[in-house]
């Protein structure tokens, strides 16, 4: 079973890279005029070319564990003209979290690590300092428990599987590579919070 989950996760953590990577290229190729695509040379912040990667710690919605420790990457894929000249990025998430159980003699292991790509809509703000996000996607839940006792039982009650992601978050920029991060929602930890360091 716990090839089979790492297995899973080669085949999901492969699937973000590939898409990050599509992203990027397709933001290469975007060569719309500059009076109506705004880009990070022109205006800072988190706009067309854009490319960031942190680390993120979770809170909420995680069982018993304290927190989640992860990390996340975002491109900025294009600016979005027509829809209030917003920016669509494209964003990787991943978390890992595990926590103990015990009842009648037996314990459980758990250990979650979910792995997740959303689309994200970037509002665009007069002060490019404040960058809001509303995001939707899904992730992978790879779930895996330990059992002892002083009887075999089978099962954990817990298994991998498919998840819905919906977020609203934020970034401001102390400078032009780096903002703290933050956002909020369903999938995964509830609150996730980090620092985010300009990669282009």
């Amino acid at each position: 079973m716990f090839c089979s989950h790492v297995r899973n996760a080669f085949t999901f953590s492969t699937v973000v890279v590939s898409i990050a990577v599509i992203a990027q290229t397709a933001a290469a190729q975007v060569t719309t005029p500059a009076a109506t695509t705004p880009t990070t040379a022109a205006t800072g912040g988190f706009a067309a070319g854009y490319t960031d990667i942190g680390p993120a710690i979770g809170l909420g919605n995680i069982g018993s564990a304290g927190a989640s420790i992860g990390g996340r990457f975002e491109h900025a894929v294009k600016p979005l003209p027509d829809l209030a000249n917003g920016t669509l990025g494209i964003q990787a998430s991943f978390d890992y979290y595990s926590y103990s159980a015990a009842f009648f003699g037996y314990s459980w292991r758990y250990t979650y690590m979910p792995i997740g790509v959303t689309a994200n809509y970037h509002f665009r703000l007069d002060d490019p300092k404040f960058d809001p996000f509303l995001g939707l996607g899904l992730g992978y839940d790879i779930v895996t428990c330990r059992l002892t006792g002083p009887a075999p039982l089978t099962g954990c009650g817990y298994s991998s599987g498919v998840y819905f992601i919906g977020r609203v978050g934020g970034r401001y920029f102390f400078n032009p590579r780096m903002a703290v991060y933050a956002d909020a929602g369903a999938g995964a930890a509830t609150l996730n919070v980090g620092l985010m360091f300009k990669m282009k």
